[in-house]
């Protein structure tokens, strides 16, 4: 055990075969993986910075573009499961490779959208072709990575948000003030951002491996060390509990995992798809200053995501690696201030607390090994001292943050978040 409290072997007790492997694995599946989200997130996102224009263009309220924004989660959220599934019991790269090019179908179709009926129509079905995606992904790389290596894969897979910002912000920027065949710039950010994601569909039925043991790009003596240490995790963890799918539901800390998550994500999609708007309404800055501000979330989000899923994995500690990332989000959102006088710039930084929520989703979603250290007194401490801590600031700053903000409630449910996450309840 290293000074930090951390159970997890260093890369030298691994063998030659083992250091090779994981190598060779990171090496050939991450960079594609990182790629092809970024591509997905991309044209998740791209309907905010079409908003620019978009709305004016066709006369529609913000309402109407509020509610097609949530036409796209109504049905992503009814198949997530049920993908995620097919992922790991039929076919990943056939199963990925489906979603991207049907996503980057619809993408390509919603350029044409005249009504508000077909842009809601044209959002609900990119919520159906687009979603399990990302839970698909996450089940795809249990099937190469250990559960010591798994929260640096999943960092690396999720450093494509704020990569896909860093690449989407000037790419919108530059669309927008285009004109071509008669089409607005916005119809052409549409048309030509989903055209990658079906040339990458395609790429991947032939570049990704279901299995290990299918994997011929892997040496015979890795491909063995690889199955044999998953199949080593898997029997201990049947050991311990073999659940199904009804009673993982009905677990308490699945639960609060999920009320959890869903606390912070409330209070994060809301920048995520209004933030280019408020930036230009506030200041009057053009679409290409507006998007070049919003590099400024993507950088940081980068560095944060990085170095968390880094230093959690050194320190083999999960819970305030995922709490604190959720308080600082929570508190720099907290002081989005929705009353004059105002800064643009300052908008968009204290905006940007939404980019410390993507340092905690590796955490969020990685295996932890928690079941060997169940009993730790310095992690029942460190947890208590948290909540307590947690608790008083959240008492203390109430009154001061809610006088200047109007967005006092999204803060308060990442707070909140913050606590479940350290195995505590929401403070009334």
């Amino acid at each position: 055990m290293n000074s930090h409290g951390s159970a997890a072997p260093a890369i030298a007790e691994l063998s030659d075969v083992g250091q090779r492997a994981r190598r060779r694995i990171a090496y050939r599946l991450l960079p594609f993986v990182f790629l092809i989200y970024i591509v997905n997130y991309i044209d998740r996102v791209n309907v905010s910075f079409a908003n620019l224009r978009m709305s004016a263009d066709l006369g529609f309220s913000d309402r109407v573009y509020g509610l097609g924004v949530g036409m796209f989660y109504l049905t992503y959220v009814l198949f997530e499961i049920p993908g995620a599934i097919i992922v790991e019991r039929w076919s990943a790269r056939k199963w990925i490779a489906r979603i991207m090019i049907s996503w980057g179908i619809v993408t390509i179709l919603t350029g044409f959208v005249h009504t508000a009926g077909q842009f809601y129509a044209a959002r609900f079905f990119l919520g159906v072709a687009e979603s399990s995606f990302f839970p698909g992904m996450i089940v795809y790389l249990t099937h190469w990575f250990r559960l010591r290596e798994r929260s640096r894969a999943i960092a690396c897979l999720y450093a494509a948000v704020p990569a896909a910002s860093l690449i989407g912000s000037p790419v919108a920027g530059w669309l927008l003030g285009v004109h071509w065949r008669l089409l607005a710039g916005w119809r052409w950010l549409f048309i030509l951002e989903g055209i990658p994601a079906i040339v990458l569909g395609i790429v991947t039925v032939f570049y990704l491996t279901d299995w290990p043991v299918q994997a011929r790009w892997l040496p015979q003596d890795e491909r063995d060390w690889l199955v044999d240490e998953l199949q080593a995790e898997l029997q201990a963890k049947k050991k311990i509990r073999n659940y199904t799918i009804m009673e993982a539901f009905c677990d308490l800390r699945i639960l609060r995992l999920i009320f959890g998550y869903f606390l912070a994500l409330t209070g994060a999609l809301g920048t995520i798809y209004w933030i280019p708007t408020f930036v230009k309404r506030l200041s009057g800055f053009s679409n290409q200053t507006v998007t070049s501000l919003l590099l400024i979330p993507a950088l940081i989000g980068i560095a944060g995501m990085l170095i968390n899923g880094w230093h959690s994995d050194r320190t083999a500690e999960r819970h305030c690696h995922s709490a604190i990332p959720l308080v600082a989000a929570g508190f720099m959102f907290g002081l989005f201030d929705s009353r004059p006088p105002r800064s643009p710039v300052g908008d968009c930084v204290f905006a940007s607390g939404q980019r410390f929520l993507v340092c905690v989703l590796p955490r969020f979603l990685g295996d932890t090994d928690d079941d060997a250290k169940r009993s730790s007194g310095r992690r029942y401490l460190r947890t208590n001292q948290f909540n307590r801590a947690t608790r008083r600031i959240c008492r203390k700053l109430r009154d001061w943050v809610s006088q200047r903000s109007n967005a006092f409630p999204c803060s308060q449910l990442r707070v909140h978040s913050a606590r479940l996450c350290c195995g505590g309840r929401p403070d009334p």
